[in-house]
């Protein structure tokens, strides 16, 4: 009796080529072959509909267009995996609401090895023009975080005469010295990691008066190796002796924001509060990050789509379930509602 053929699964992803160019690579594309999936390009110019069948859609595209096309085709193809839904993504293009999601879990982490988690103070500005005694230093950030070049374009702030770059709306975050180190923490389904990064440099108290204006920054810990080399605030901070923090608060942390948020793939810096010392504060949260920077990413995210494919992966976190109602009557449902299931994991 001839051998049965094994079920080859497909992944069809959607991104934007920066991150195609960086995600899509050989290494990654030859392990996923070798467990039996085939990552195949969506060809952005074609209806989604019309493309596949695929098992699971992975996608990292924004836009009415583009979620009406993902409705649609699960409309016809019922049993087919979304990674992830447009509506639990949106939440992370606010940095107001990113971080609101971590109130939502704050109880379950207290007490995690001594230590607490919570977020900076922060408030949206609209109106520039009537900031007015605000204590320093403090950093500016663009309220949307979609992640464009612009996006990622921040101030630290230490007078008043600072905020004469500020352009609305625009998120005002308190400073917190946090040792010059950002720990990173990658999320893949149930697998956590987390990494330490050079961050900005602690500020002296006694020294703030002599201090105006504002720096402009951006992503110091995504720097590349020719813009860390001509940084001098990048060289001067060691990493060699910040220690990690407990990685039972990370993964608690990890694990209440992937279920309150409802996704699979992000990530989220971490500081250390050094005044208090066991107080971390979660300052940002991203989703589908650069994970080919992480090391052995291959592996850990074919593991991840074995799981997805095979139901080991939970395609949510809601009881609830997530209606899908047709585009139009392409698929031949005559316009009734498709249903997802996302039962919790």
């Amino acid at each position: 009796m001839a051998e049965m053929t094994k079920k080859r699964f497909s992944i069809g992803y959607a991104l934007l080529s920066k991150k195609q160019k960086s995600f899509i690579q050989d290494s990654l594309v030859n392990l996923a072959k070798n467990r039996g999936i085939d990552l195949v390009k969506i060809d952005t110019d074609k209806p989604l509909v019309e493309q596949g069948p695929f098992d699971c859609v992975l996608h990292k595209l924004y836009g009415e267009d583009w979620r009406k096309q993902l409705k649609e085709y699960l409309s016809c193809n019922s049993s087919a995996i979304v990674v992830d839904f447009p509506d639990a993504i949106d939440r992370l293009h606010n940095r107001i609401s990113m971080l609101d999601v971590v109130a939502e879990i704050e109880d379950e982490g207290e007490g995690v090895m001594n230590s607490s988690f919570g977020i900076p103070k922060q408030i949206v500005i609209y109106d520039v023009e009537k900031l007015r005694n605000r204590d320093f230093p403090v950093i500016a950030k663009p309220l949307v975080a979609d992640g464009s070049a612009k996006s990622h374009k921040m101030l630290l702030i230490f007078s008043s005469e600072g905020f004469e770059k500020l352009k609305s709306p625009t998120v005002l975050q308190e400073f917190v010295n946090h040792g010059g180190v950002i720990f990173k923490v990658y999320v893949v389904g149930k697998y956590v990691k987390c990494v330490k990064r050079k961050s900005l440099p602690d500020i002296d108290e006694a020294k703030l008066d002599s201090l105006n204006g504002s720096l402009s920054f951006s992503q110091v810990s995504n720097m590349t190796s020719d813009e860390r080399n001509g940084d001098k605030y990048y060289k001067m901070m060691d990493l060699e002796d910040a220690a990690m923090p407990p990685m039972s608060l990370i993964t608690n942390i990890a694990r209440g924001l992937r279920k309150a948020m409802k996704l699979h793939l992000f990530n989220f810096d971490v500081i250390r509060d050094t005044k208090v010392g066991n107080r971390y504060l979660v300052i940002d949260i991203n989703y589908f990050p650069g994970y080919a920077k992480m090391p052995g990413y291959e592996s850990v995210l074919t593991d991840f789509f074995w799981d997805v494919l095979n139901k080991k992966e939970a395609r949510c976190f809601s009881s609830e379930k997530e209606s899908m109602v047709l585009v139009d009557n392409k698929c031949g449902y005559g316009g009734e509602t498709g249903s997802l299931d996302v039962s919790p994991a």
